[in-house]
């Protein structure tokens, strides 16, 4: 039988449709929860596709699980990796009966112990700086008085950051105190109510529903600004250890801080470091990317935060030792890799 992988993901972006195709032409039977009208049921890649809840999102992830029979599970976006670590939380409570599905999670996502420190960007950068690596500085965010004592070291600007957001939604640049503090006021009330029912109604996004319905409330830090250029990389690690590396210098983006359109591919040897440390500590395995600001004056690269899912470079096949897709199924697979043919010769994409 060919394995199985189940993708997950609470959004409608193309990047699962992308990973989907790539698995499916590389012998990988695929499987997803995703919700209605999703890219992905535009194409023949996922041979059964589940509806992903956003009110019972633990329900659809467990429903799919039992139906697909899956040897990883791979969470496309930040909401899904959530539901994840939730889902593992409660299948270490259930004992013997949860226990199959503790160690799936765990073979595609890695050991638990990581889990809160992906989830925090504050948390990351911590352990980070613990494994020697250039981070800006950071410090959690609660009341007004914390961005005071902040200001009495740290020059403007500075980044805030709000947990469990994605896109860029969640970041803020302030160049006052009065700014910083109007953008944590807002930042702490990401999940009000009225956005839950436009998210809904407007975007047909139900997965605000519920933390607002829980009283969710994102956990806020800020980092000093770094002047320079941005740059990520997009990895692929088995039990912490990092088998595939794409890495690129932003060229172009929607916005200040939205997500990268145009990237040149780089060969940066501290960006690499960077990943196989922070894959060895946390003992990760799957996808995950890392961002980076290039520091102008010195030509550094220091670590500003990570996604724990594909990012929207992971598809992208560029020869061995930059094929992430190929990695994967070669551990899935139990085949020696295969090298192809890079998709593009061109440093620019």
């Amino acid at each position: 039988m060919k394995p199985t992988i189940l993708l997950t993901e609470t959004s409608r972006l193309p990047s699962i449709a992308l990973l989907a195709l790539d698995f499916a032409n590389a012998g990988i039977k695929v499987s997803a929860v995703c919700p209605s009208r999703h890219p992905l049921m535009k194409t023949h890649a996922a041979e059964k596709t589940f509806r992903y809840s956003g009110c019972r999102p633990l329900a659809s992830l467990v429903a799919a699980i039992d139906a697909t029979r899956p040897h990883i599970v791979i969470p496309c976006d930040d909401r899904a990796v959530q539901h994840l670590h939730e889902l593992h939380g409660r299948a270490c409570r259930q004992g013997a009966a949860g226990r199959s599905l503790v160690a799936l999670i765990e073979n595609s996502l890695g050991l638990a112990e990581g889990y809160a420190i992906v989830s925090s960007r504050y948390g990351l950068l911590k352990v980070a700086r613990e494994l020697g690596l250039l981070v800006p500085d950071v410090t959690p965010i609660d009341t007004a008085d914390d961005l005071k004592q902040w200001q009495q070291r740290q020059p403007f600007p500075w980044v805030l950051k709000a947990d469990g957001t994605f896109g860029g939604h969640g970041v803020k640049i302030a160049h006052t105190l009065e700014q910083a503090v109007e953008f944590v006021s807002r930042l702490s009330q990401f999940y009000t109510g009225g956005r839950a029912v436009k998210r809904l109604l407007v975007n047909r996004d139900a997965f605000w529903l519920r933390p607002w319905w829980n009283g969710s409330r994102p956990a806020i830090s800020v980092q000093s600004y770094i002047h320079g250029r941005p740059a990520n990389c997009a990895a692929l690690c088995w039990k912490g250890k990092v088998l595939a590396l794409i890495g690129v210098e932003v060229v172009g983006a929607a916005g200040e801080t939205g997500s990268a359109c145009v990237v040149r591919v780089v060969d940066n040897a501290s960006m690499k470091l960077c990943a196989e440390r922070i894959a060895h500590r946390l003992n990760l395995s799957g996808f995950f990317g890392l961002d980076f600001m290039i520091e102008d004056a010195t030509g550094l690269a220091y670590l500003i935060e990570m996604n724990p899912r594909p990012t929207r470079l992971s598809h992208l096949r560029l020869g061995k030792g930059r094929d992430l897709i190929g990695a994967l199924c070669s551990e899935v697979l139990g085949q020696p890799f295969e090298e192809t043919l890079p998709v593009t010769q061109n440093a620019m994409i």
